[in-house]
């Protein structure tokens, strides 16, 4: 399943198409230089080239958002390890990875070179600060290399590598709502005491940008995201409520928070200029996350407009694409500013 929405309407003839596929060569090269350039010595961003060779071992180690989870032995010893949130539909209906080998606009195998899969060769080690019962492995038929392999997991989902990470502590895999994946998710770095995402505190802010991709523009509350990417950094995203939450209870929960990502803090959230701060909160959701509410209404992430700046298949200008969806789960719609 694909959710490249800002595609539409794009392409409109041969020097548009023409336009759209440099637009494409140029970040693909972006991505795969950030590895190639490094390839005489051992990287954060090396790519995964064949099946393991011994255990992998897991560890903890502290940055900005807290204790996270980081490879804790051997040439990548340090590199933060990442979970994308779209893997729990592998989980749930047994479909394949988000992150996988197949076809993406940056050309590039998502699980073996942008987001490297942290692979294992017998059960994997906790090390310092990790807790052993959270991990695990599952089995990766999909690696371009090809056979069977086994990726190390952390309550239930798969680790991997970021690309843009170069050494040892470097985090621009965090809180990136990355629509390469297939379905769209978001990379969190991974608190090691629960395995639940170590998302920092959430920023919200006001965005102006038109409706459906080209009505009439519209100014709405929105989330800050891909916090630390160098390519798109602090890029701002429309949230939305839904008619069916009663009070800060959410009602999207399985499949629809897949689609319809909860706003994720690990603390209150910070307002930005034009925000009511007194009116942003926080409610536990089931699996133990915090989400962000406004005036007690959880807030979400559509899949639909998540996007890279500079990639136009998949990029184009900001715009809102979930106002008034009507959904199995009910009706999500954005929020205006305050009066």
């Amino acid at each position: 399943m694909t959710l490249f929405r800002r595609s539409r309407g794009l392409v409109a003839g041969s020097a548009t198409a023409a336009a759209l596929a440099l637009g494409v060569v140029v970040l693909a090269l972006q991505f795969s230089s950030a590895a190639s350039a490094r390839s005489e010595s051992s990287s954060c961003a090396d790519a995964v080239t064949g099946a393991p060779t011994g255990p992998a071992t897991v560890s903890a180690a502290s940055t900005a958002y807290g204790r996270v989870l980081v490879v804790g032995s051997g040439d990548h010893a340090g590199c933060s390890l990442y979970v994308l949130t779209s893997d729990q539909l592998h989980a749930m209906t047994s479909s394949p990875f988000a992150c996988s080998d197949n076809p993406n606009p940056i050309g590039a195998p998502c699980d073996s070179i942008l987001w490297p899969a942290l692979l294992t060769d017998g059960a994997p080690i906790a090390g310092p600060g990790v807790n052993p019962t959270l991990l695990g492995s599952v089995t990766r038929d999909d690696m371009p290399f090809g056979g069977s392999v086994q990726q190390v997991t952390y309550a239930g989902l798969p680790l991997y590598r970021f690309i843009f990470d170069e050494e040892p502590g470097e985090t621009e895999g965090a809180n990136l709502f990355d629509p390469v994946t297939s379905p769209t998710g978001t990379w969190y770095l991974v608190d090691p005491s629960r395995g639940l995402p170590a998302t920092g505190q959430a920023h919200l802010q006001l965005e102006t940008a038109p409706l459906g991709g080209g009505g009439s523009s519209k100014t709405v509350l929105a989330a800050v995201m891909n916090t630390d990417f160098s390519l798109f950094p602090d890029a701002s995203f429309p949230v939305y409520t839904l008619s069916t939450d009663s009070g800060p209870t959410s009602a999207c929960q399985g499949l629809c928070a897949l689609f319809w990502q909860p706003v994720l803090t690990s603390a209150r959230a910070d307002a930005g200029p034009g925000v009511d701060q007194h009116a942003l909160g926080i409610i536990v959701r089931s699996d133990g996350t915090h989400q962000v509410t406004y005036d007690d209404k959880p807030l979400y992430l559509f899949v639909g407009d998540a996007y890279i700046a500079g990639l136009p298949v998949i990029g184009g200008p900001a715009s809102i694409n979930g106002a008034g969806a009507t959904t199995p789960w009910g009706v999500f719609d954005t929020i205006p500013p305050s009066p």
